[in-house]
């Protein structure tokens, strides 16, 4: 079911909890964070698209995937204007900028300007927030 309005899939929090598991609902819905090197997608080097958990928005491709080495999956671009939303977030005492799925406001992670060129950006995200769809052979 979608909103008409904002266009965002219209989920009460019962049917989140039933599609997701509890890691990718306490992700997603809830703003946790995984333990650093715990989550999936970490090591994944495949071509492909990493794709929103909750409601499979493509949100970054495989080549912009770097080893940054702070235990989350980090990518240096999304994959389209507009696929990420931000939004100001000063929860436990730091100020950041957290990632969103544009489409359904998941909670991916957060965005710090200390990537690699050309963009400059760390899109910081939790494994349990993607999935993955390998390009075909």
């Amino acid at each position: 079911m979608t909103d008409i309005k904002s266009g965002k899939p219209d989920m009460a929090d019962d049917e989140w909890r039933q599609k997701l598991t509890p890691e990718q609902y306490a992700v997603t819905r809830c703003s946790a964070t995984e333990r650093a090197f715990t989550g999936p997608w970490l090591d994944e080097k495949r071509a492909g698209m990493f794709v929103c958990v909750c409601c499979g928005s493509e949100l970054f491709r495989s080549d912009t995937k770097y080893e940054s080495g702070s235990g989350w999956p980090s990518f240096f671009d999304a994959v389209a204007p507009g696929a990420i939303a931000t939004k100001e977030d000063v929860s436990h005492g730091m100020r950041r900028v957290e990632i969103l799925c544009a489409t359904c406001d998941a909670h991916l992670g957060h965005v710090f300007p200390d990537g690699p060129q050309p963009t400059g950006l760390r899109y910081c995200t939790n494994g349990h927030a993607l999935d993955f769809r390998p390009d075909a052979d």
